[in-house]
């Protein structure tokens, strides 16, 4: 589907406004109104960006997430965790090898 920028753009700034007209009003965590708009902005954010791309081969600075995504990335934080504790388990080797070499000039 081509769709022209600006009006992909001008779609993403209502969008942008409903979004904050929709969390102003949040009525709580699970809001079906903010879910929506949500949505919505997620939905005319890649129009706009595909719009964007297609007509000037350019790109928004901009990345959406999978909201599915997010327990991947916990994952990863953990995972990342671990590793450190093995880079500094190596640095710990590493600097116990340097204080046994005895260097002779």
């Amino acid at each position: 589907m081509t769709t022209d920028p600006r009006a992909a753009l001008d779609r993403l700034v209502a969008a942008l406004e409903a979004h904050l007209q929709a969390a102003g009003r949040r009525t709580g965590e699970a809001d079906p109104a903010v879910v929506a708009a949500y949505q919505i902005l997620a939905d005319a954010f890649e129009t706009y960006d595909e719009a964007l791309y297609t007509a000037y081969d350019e790109v928004t600075p901009f990345v959406l997430y999978d909201d599915s995504d997010e327990s991947d990335d916990e994952d990863d934080d953990e995972d990342d965790d671990e590793d450190d504790d093995e880079d500094e388990d190596e640095d710990d080797d590493l600097d116990d090898a340097d204080e046994s070499v005895d260097v002779k000039a």
